[in-house]
């Protein structure tokens, strides 16, 4: 229970860095925020891979973190739609 708490934690991290790269908020985000939006990121990602008919997270794999990385430039997205309104 334990080492999957923290393969979501590392998980989480490189998804939600990756993600603030992309959308070009590295600066503006530090490592908390990274994980919060990288393991959000990773239920986002799940959802609508599950929804296109996709398995979603699937584990600690390069599946899984492209998933979590979709999933977190999503949430990134709404977020900065909802500050700039």
């Amino acid at each position: 229970m334990l080492t999957n708490l923290i393969f979501w934690i590392l998980l989480g991290a490189l998804a939600g860095w990756i993600a603030s790269m992309i959308m070009g908020r590295n600066a503006q985000m530090g490592a908390l925020a990274n994980i919060v939006v990288g393991i959000i990121g990773a239920l986002i990602g799940g959802f609508i891979m599950n929804s296109l008919g996709g398995p979603g997270v699937t584990g600690f794999n390069l599946y899984s973190i492209l998933v979590a990385i979709g999933g977190a430039v999503v949430l990134l997205l709404i977020v900065g739609l909802f500050r700039r309104a």
